[in-house]
């Protein structure tokens, strides 16, 4: 009966979007109306209508609001962009930064109240397509990361580490997860992780879904097993946990769990020596699994096939699409291809609105569409205004609209806004990069079937004249021969090509017609170097549990790591297609 009842919400509120966002936008301005920011920076004088509030609110950025948060970190509690009644109890700190800095979101205190209401619509969609979810656990592996305190006293960390710390989280029904809370909290990397992958090995028949926040996290758990198989199948035969997990409070979660299983040690030794590559071993290990359930939409959408090889095909599902700043849909049809997930963006959550992508290079407000009057088929960046104080806030994100749930619009995610490459009139973004990357890789299986593109990063290099682009890969062979290399320069040197001509036409001018960008550079590393640059950025500070791989590279040190580890290079042999007439439709990929 809940489960009806929650898809009936979900049919109501799609039903009447604007009904549903003007209701949510009066609650924000009435609850912030005496706010600073509101009251006197927008000159709103209490108004709580959606005709004042389009008329007198600015669209902004994080930049413009750095003067506010920071008085409220230092500690003023003073109605700043929160009314009196909710005030800003902790920041999330988002993964993006400002000057150099990670931002800094204001959250108040029934922040996960209207998170969880979004979450708590996720399982009821799933029943529809997957059966039994309930006569078992889920294997999540989730993670915190150490967060800091301002100096007002406020507490600043990531979005996962608040839920994860928060009183809603710890009253989940017991074996929900096969993860002790006592294993996620833990602050140190290996000891979460080991004992997570642990209690999931010895509940295997148990789990039914197995996922992490995003198919990255995913795939780094699967790496831990099979480089630490033989000391987990060592605890599990002798049912003593290693002292290499010293917190106290972890060793006494997984003794709740660990008891002595020959037979499965049994199991573990021969997964872990006998199957090279890895093909399937989610299946087998967890033979109940009916789906993933992890975010590959986006930057993610390249770890599709790795996950594919390892999980023996199971189902991929992307369930939600949040952001530190709120909540924001959710994917309705689960069970879709993961090249064609699309979110519904539930009216309830916050006041959505979006900005053409063609707009104006300097926006306003006064171009912005509202939820329900946005076009198929356009891309537009998501501006949000949320019950802790943001105000038309830029998020960044790029979404293309594909269709309509009722009267609520259907959006893929598309890229940040701000990830590109550029070295002089040029600009390539994150999507562009992974198309690219994508039609190269496709060559590769092609000329060398067996061996796939890993992982890949990228940045500009400018101490040649003129600059290029280098693209880092990290090979692996999915044929069972792990150690398999392309030694064909040829081949590479084509895939060089092949990337280049599913460049932009802005680019293709630039390396054709003006010779400003010279040819486009892959550089092999040897494996396992995907897996040094995410310790290097957990060991400085990054979160387990949130890192992604960034698909550009700027620090120093992280391009050392990358260049020592490169085994060969390769540039591109050709100039790619390029003719005049395509300069004025910089959007268009090259048919090659």
């Amino acid at each position: 009966m809940a489960t009806e009842k929650q898809l009936r919400f979900i049919e109501e509120i799609t039903s009447n979007v604007d009904a549903v966002q003007e209701r949510v936008l009066e609650e924000i301005l009435t609850r912030n109306a005496d706010a600073e920011y509101l009251a006197t920076k927008c000159g709103l004088a209490g108004a709580t209508d959606r005709g004042s509030f389009r008329a007198k609110v600015p669209m902004v950025e994080y930049e413009d609001l750095v003067p506010y948060i920071r008085r409220i970190a230092n500690g003023d509690r003073s109605p700043i962009l929160t009314g009196p009644e909710h005030p800003v109890t902790e920041f999330f700190t988002s993964s993006g930064t400002s000057g150099g800095e990670r931002k800094l979101i204001p959250a108040v205190e029934d922040e996960f109240d209207r998170r969880g209401q979004l979450g708590g619509l996720v399982k009821p969609v799933i029943n529809q397509y997957v059966a039994g979810l309930d006569e078992g656990s889920g294997l999540y592996f989730h993670f915190v990361k150490s967060g800091t305190t301002t100096p007002g006293g406020l507490p600043a960390q990531t979005v996962l580490t608040s839920l994860f710390k928060s009183d809603f989280f710890q009253k989940l029904p017991p074996g929900a997860f096969t993860s002790p809370v006592a294993a996620i909290l833990c602050e140190d990397a290996f000891q979460s992780m080991y004992a997570q992958v642990l209690c999931g090995l010895c509940q295997r028949r148990r789990v039914v879904r197995v996922g992490a926040v995003f198919a990255s996290g995913l795939l780094r758990a699967i790496h831990f097993l099979r480089h630490n198989w033989e000391q987990l199948a060592a605890d599990i035969d002798s049912g003593t946990l290693t002292d290499r997990v010293s917190d106290p409070s972890v060793r006494e979660a997984v003794a709740g769990v660990l008891r002595p299983d020959p037979e499965l040690a049994r199991f573990i030794r021969y997964e872990g020596s006998s199957n090279g590559d890895g093909a399937g071993i989610i299946a087998r290990i967890w033979p109940n699994a009916k789906y993933l359930d992890t975010i590959v939409t986006g930057s993610m959408a390249q770890y599709v096939p790795t996950l594919n090889h390892y999980s023996g095909g199971l189902p991929i599902i992307s369930m939600m699409y949040a952001s530190s700043e709120c909540n924001i849909g959710i994917n309705l049809r689960p069970m879709c291809d993961p090249s064609d997930v699309s979110y519904t963006i539930m009216p309830n959550m916050a006041y959505v609105e979006f900005l053409p992508v063609d707009a104006a290079e300097h926006a306003t407000a006064s171009q912005l569409v509202e939820l329900a009057g946005v076009e198929v088929g356009r891309e537009y960046e998501l501006v949000v205004t949320t019950y802790a104080g943001l105000c038309r806030y830029r998020v960044g994100d790029v979404l293309r609209v594909t269709g309509f749930h009722n009267a609520a619009p259907q959006a893929r995610f598309v890229r940040r806004s701000n990830v590109v490459l550029s070295i002089e009139s040029d600009k390539t973004d994150e999507a562009d990069l992974q198309r690219a990357v994508e039609r190269a890789a496709a060559l590769l299986r092609q000329l060398h079937g067996g061996v796939t593109v890993l992982d890949y990063t990228s940045r500009t290099c400018t101490e040649t004249i003129p600059g290029h682009y280098v693209i880092y890969w990290e090979l692996l062979a999915v044929d069972g021969h792990e150690n398999k290399s392309v030694d064909d320069g040829d081949a590479l040197e084509r895939c060089c090509l092949e990337m280049e001509e599913a460049m932009n036409s802005v680019y293709r001018q630039s390396r054709v017609a003006d010779g400003s960008i010279g040819p486009l550079e892959i550089r092999i590393v040897r494996p396992g170097t995907f897996e040094e640059l995410a310790d290097y950025a957990v060991s400085h500070g990054a979160s387990i549990g949130q890192y992604k791989v960034p698909r550009r590279v700027t620090a120093p040190p992280v391009i050392q790591l990358l260049d020592s580890r490169v085994v060969s290079s390769h540039f591109s042999p050709d100039l790619p297609h390029w003719a005049p007439a395509q300069m004025f439709n910089s959007t268009e990929a090259a048919s090659g």
